[in-house]
């Protein structure tokens, strides 16, 4: 990760490209490494492998392999495939809903299903090729070819507010903030259930899962901080039993830290997981929520962006920014009053 680009909210997990990972369990023994990988992964040549256990891609049980002229030993064996670089991003006359623009930066309001940046599988049609329009030669270069000016995400299906900068000072002062969290950032969630208590600070670790690594989790060691504050500010739907949950929630939830879904995977460890979230809505609404689900048309995790606050990076102006969650939150929404 560029060295000025704090980790992502990521959602914002678009969703950062991570790498694939290719498992195979082998169980001989006494060959040599490179020989016995190319058997369990035939889709990588042996070239490819030895390139790869060089880099320290390569792992058994865990541990990482480095020679491919090594015995192999019995175990599961697992392969990080580093992401395709993507191309350079280019133009497109995408309409952005701007909130604030000035020399220095500019504040959208971001569409669910807009990627933030180009990543293999979603190279068009993101917030980078927007932005290319947009301001035109003045984006900061800072990001990296592939995301200037982007100092940090919203999940590909997330919406609401961003802030992208427009020129070097004002990438390095945005990412010193997201960096030092000095930034006010409050989202909007709709939850299966509802948390206990209805108000309180979630402190964990955040890293990727052990079981998938296309996920994120808790963690009991390793991974990075995460600190969420939530308040429930309504719930929908009577609970099945006495003190039990009811069927759905309304959540403000504040982020102190920034990790890749973290809103995601900290309400889902409290068993009331974002509604619509097709990674970690683990478990199915009660049948009146499904409903609602399907008919105010919502295809992705009611997660919006709702505040993002800071102080101008150059000019040292307070600047706060309040969207309303989109159509088709507000329409469940609705239909959740009705339960």
């Amino acid at each position: 990760m560029p060295e000025h680009l704090p980790e992502p909210d990521l959602p914002d997990d678009e969703d950062a490209a991570a790498a694939e990972v290719l498992e195979a369990r082998i169980e001989v023994s006494g060959v040599r490494l490179d020989k016995a990988l190319t058997t369990a992964f035939p889709t990588l040549s042996r070239a490819r492998l030895q390139a790869l256990l060089a880099e320290g891609a390569v792992s058994r049980d865990g541990v990482a392999l480095t020679t491919g002229s090594a015995k192999a030993q019995p175990g599961l064996y697992a392969v990080a495939l580093p992401p395709v670089a993507p191309a350079t991003p280019q133009p497109e006359a995408i309409p952005l809903t701007v909130l604030y623009e000035d020399a220095d930066l500019i504040v959208i309001d971001k569409p669910a299903g807009m990627a933030a940046h180009p990543a293999p599988g979603c190279e068009t049609g993101t917030l980078v090729n927007a932005l290319l329009a947009h301001c035109g030669d003045s984006l900061s270069g800072i990001g990296g070819v592939a995301r200037p000016g982007i100092v940090h995400r919203l999940d590909k299906d997330t919406s609401g507010v961003m802030v992208a900068a427009k020129t070097d000072r004002a990438h390095q002062g945005l990412s010193a903030l997201f960096a030092a969290h000095d930034i006010e950032r409050t989202y909007i969630a709709l939850t299966r259930g509802a948390p206990s208590p209805v108000k309180g600070r979630i402190e964990t670790r955040i890293g990727r899962s052990n079981g998938d690594r296309k996920k994120m989790a808790v963690l009991k060691s390793g991974g990075r901080e995460a600190i969420t504050d939530y308040v429930v500010q309504a719930v929908f739907g009577e609970p099945a039993k006495a003190g039990g949950a009811p069927m759905a929630a309304r959540l403000a939830c504040t982020l102190h830290t920034g990790r890749t879904h973290q809103i995601r995977v900290h309400m889902a460890s409290k068993g009331s997981p974002l509604l619509g979230d097709p990674v970690y809505g683990s478990g199915s609404p009660a049948a009146p929520v499904r409903a609602a689900i399907a008919e105010a048309g919502l295809a992705r995790q009611a997660l919006h962006a709702a505040v993002l606050g800071f102080v101008h990076p150059v000019t040292g102006q307070p600047l706060r920014f309040e969207t309303p969650p989109p159509a088709d939150m507000q329409m469940l929404e609705t239909l959740l009053t009705t339960l």
